[in-house]
C-alpha cells in the first residue's frame, strides 16, 4: 500500500526525471561524436557541429575502412575479448564452485577464499607485474591481453554468491546419481546460473573489448595494438602516422571526423550487444539479494 502514498509518488517522480535527465546526459556526448563523424570537415574543424551532421559526409568512414591498421585493431579486440571472456568464465567457474561450498564440505575454503580477496586489496605493484610477464615470456605476444586478466577476484565473488543461492537438493540429487562434481557444475549449476553467466560476461567483455593500458604497456609494434590502444596512441597521444594521409585526402578530411568515426566505431559492439543482454544482467545483479 506503500506505493499509493503521497511521499512515495513524489519520490516517484523525482527519481524518474533525474534517471532521465542522467540517460540524456549519458547519450548526448554519444550523439555529438555520430554527429561529428558524418559532417563536412569545415564545420567539424570548427566545432559548429552540435547534435546533427552538418553537410553530410561518409568520407570519414570511407577512410577508417580503408585503413589497414585500423582494420587489424578490431581483429585483435574480437580475438582477445572473444578469447578473453572465455577463459574468464572458465576459470571463473571452476573458482566459485568449491569456494561456494560450505566449511563442513571444503575445510580450507577459508584459507582460499581470504587469499583470492588477499589478491584483490594488495599487490606487487605494476614493476614487478611486468618483471614476471618479461620471466614469462609474453611481451609483444598476444596472449599478454589474455592471460593476466584470466582470474578476477571481483567476478569470482560474484559467482560463488550466485551458486550459494541453488538449492542444495539438486547437487544431493546430482551425486546421488553418480555424477562427480565437474558434471555437477556444468550440467546443474551452469544451465540454472544463466543470469549470473551473462552478468559476469558482460562485465569481462566490456573490460577486454575497452582495455588500452597493457596493449601500451606490453607490445611495442603499434601493428599489433588492440582498438582500444590504437585509438588512445592516435587521439590522445596525437600519433597519426598510422593514418597515412595523402594531400588531396587532407583536403576532404578532417582529423576530427576520422576520430569520431573511430570512437563511434569502437563504442558500437558494446552498444550492439547489451541490449540482448540487458534482461539477465538486471537479473542477475539482483538474484540471491533476497533470502526467504
Amino acid at each position: 500500500m506503500y506505493q499509493k502514498t503521497v511521499p512515495y509518488r513524489i519520490f516517484n517522480v523525482f527519481n524518474t526525471c533525474f534517471l532521465i535527465l542522467l540517460a540524456v546526459m549519458c547519450i548526448i556526448p554519444l550523439i555529438h561524436v555520430l554527429a561529428v563523424s558524418f559532417s563536412a570537415k569545415a564545420a567539424a574543424d570548427a566545432n559548429l557541429v552540435g547534435l546533427w551532421p552538418v553537410n553530410f559526409s561518409l568520407e570519414a568512414y570511407k577512410k577508417t575502412i580503408d585503413n589497414p591498421v585500423f582494420l587489424h585493431s578490431i581483429w585483435v579486440s574480437v580475438k582477445r575479448t572473444v578469447l578473453g571472456t572465455a577463459l574468464t568464465l572458465f576459470v571463473t567457474f571452476l573458482a566459485a564452485y568449491p569456494l561456494s561450498k560450505e566449511t563442513a564440505v571444503f575445510r580450507s575454503r577459508n584459507i582460499y577464499s581470504w587469499l583470492f580477496v588477499f589478491s584483490m586489496v594488495f599487490s606487487g605493484g605494476l614493476v614487478p607485474f611486468y618483471i614476471i610477464i618479461q620471466k614469462l615470456g609474453l611481451i609483444d605476444s598476444f596472449w599478454v591481453l589474455v592471460l593476466p586478466s584470466a582470474v578476477n577476484t571481483f567476478l569470482i565473488i560474484l559467482m560463488l554468491n550466485f551458486f550459494r543461492g541453488i538449492p542444495k537438493e539438486l547437487e544431493e540429487a546430482s551425486l546421488i546419481d553418480g555424477a562427480g562434481h565437474f558434471r555437477t557444475l556444468f550440467s546443474i549449476y551452469l544451465p540454472v546460473s544463466l543470469p549470473s553467466i551473462a552478468t559476469i560476461g558482460l562485465f569481462s567483455m566490456v573490460y577486454h573489448w575497452n582495455s588500452w593500458f597493457d596493449g601500451l604497456l606490453y607490445l611495442s609494434n603499434s601493428k599489433d595494438y588492440p582498438l582500444a590502444t590504437f585509438l588512445q596512441t592516435v587521439i590522445i597521444q596525437r600519433d597519426m602516422s598510422s593514418m597515412s594521409m595523402s594531400p588531396t585526402e587532407m583536403e576532404l578530411l578532417s582529423q576530427t571526423t576520422v576520430n569520431a568515426a573511430q570512437i563511434f566505431i569502437g563504442a558500437a559492439p558494446v552498444l550492439i550487444v547489451y541490449p540482448f543482454l540487458q534482461k539477465y544482467f538486471v537479473k542477475g545483479m539482483t538474484l540471491g539479494s533476497v533470502k526467504e
